[in-house]
């Protein structure tokens, strides 16, 4: 809309939001935007009215307004531009958000008609009461099988849901139906499947929509990485154990286990031992290698809520001469290859000798 006069034109370049209602959920927040252009500069004003003629209230918005849950942030550059934030949204939020613009000289003065018109815009805000989601169970702990429920209990309209899995969306959940009620089968609850799930709801009120949590949880699950791992001796080895399955391990321990017992040596950090841990994995480096000292079964133990799990790594430390031995083997069967073939030609030759002797003798006796 727009009006001539005088001192130029005034043009209201954007409704605030730029449609005609925003529902929000309570304790959410909301934001309108306004733009006007007009020569000169207009000024934006924010306006609050609530109920409905002949019983309507009109009250001007400033910033900081409604125990400061309410901020207005105006620019006037080439143009004007405003904002209007709401935070912590309540049902007395809820009502009709009016933009108005004018560059009249004598806008705000009671006694004086104004040359040119307020423009206006008008937004409506409806709050909703917090949308609740009765999901059942609340937890699965050590169970086979498992059917996961929500339940959403809000009148809103649904646009769409899904069941996600650690965050990640479970494609063969996805559903456009709009169904306020929606169910998860996991037939088979081990490490593999074990996990944060989660049902969610999109609605029109809100992008990222309202979801609850379901844990479904097992004991640990903890493998090596390698079973054995070949070091030579003053190296450095790095034995790795790695966890699946949910909850998450919180606390991770290492042991050397002593070769002809059970007793375990707890491994701590020093300048000789390294441990990494993180709630998937956790290393243990041993630097300067020792033959004798250092060679042998690892075992590492990883902890949740739900128990403890180990898993043993065998380490084998090989002399820094290992590497040499391949080459004196061939050397070694070289030169006992010469040897016999010394050997042999040594003792053959004297037969050869005789035998071409005893040869030119019969030739002779013959003529």
């Amino acid at each position: 809309m727009d009006s001539e006069c005088r001192y130029g034109e005034l043009y209201l370049m954007q409704q605030p939001f730029g449609v005609q209602s925003a529902m929000k959920f309570i304790e959410d927040s909301a934001e309108l935007h306004c733009e006007v252009i007009g020569t000169p500069i207009p000024e934006v004003q924010w306006w609050f009215i609530e109920g409905e003629e002949p019983e309507e209230t009109v009250s001007q918005l400033f910033d900081g307004a409604r125990d400061d849950h309410v901020h207005i942030n105006t620019t006037y550059i080439h143009h004007a531009a405003s904002i209007l934030a709401l935070f912590n949204l309540t049902f007395n939020d809820t009502g009709v958000y009016e933009c108005r613009a004018s560059n009249d000289p004598d806008r705000n003065d009671l006694r004086t008609t104004p040359k040119v018109k307020w423009i206006r815009s008008q937004a409506n805000v409806i709050v909703f009461e917090k949308a609740v989601i009765l999901f059942e169970p609340n937890e699965v702990i050590n169970k086979t099988a498992a059917l996961l429920s929500c339940n959403f209990t809000n009148p809103v309209s649904i646009k769409s849901t899904h069941w996600t899995k650690d965050g990640k969306i479970i494609e063969e959940s996805k559903s456009d139906s709009g169904s306020q009620y929606i169910e998860y089968q996991i037939s088979k609850i081990d490490y593999h499947t074990a996990g944060k799930y989660s049902c969610v709801f999109l609605s029109d009120l809100e992008s990222e929509g309202e979801q609850e949590d379901i844990f479904v949880k097992v004991p640990p699950h903890v493998v090596p990485y390698k079973h054995s791992e070949n070091s030579n001796e003053k190296d450095k080895a790095v034995l790795v154990c790695v966890a699946h399955g949910y909850p998450l391990i919180s606390d991770w321990k290492w042991y050397k286990v002593s070769e002809d017992s059970e007793d375990k040596k707890p491994i701590n950090s020093s300048e000789k031992y390294t441990i990494k841990s993180t709630e998937n994995n956790s290393t243990l480096s041993i630097d300067d290698l020792d033959i004798n000292e250092d060679m042998g079964n690892y075992e590492c133990f990883g902890e949740n809520e739900l128990g403890i799990k180990s898993a043993k790594i065998h380490l084998r430390v090989r002399s820094r001469l290992a590497a040499l031995w391949p080459f004196l083997g061939i050397v070694a069967e070289v030169i006992i290859l010469v040897t016999i073939i010394f050997i042999y030609e040594k003792r053959r030759k004297p037969d050869e000798i005789n035998d071409g002797v005893l040869m030119t003798a019969n030739k002779d006796t013959s003529c």
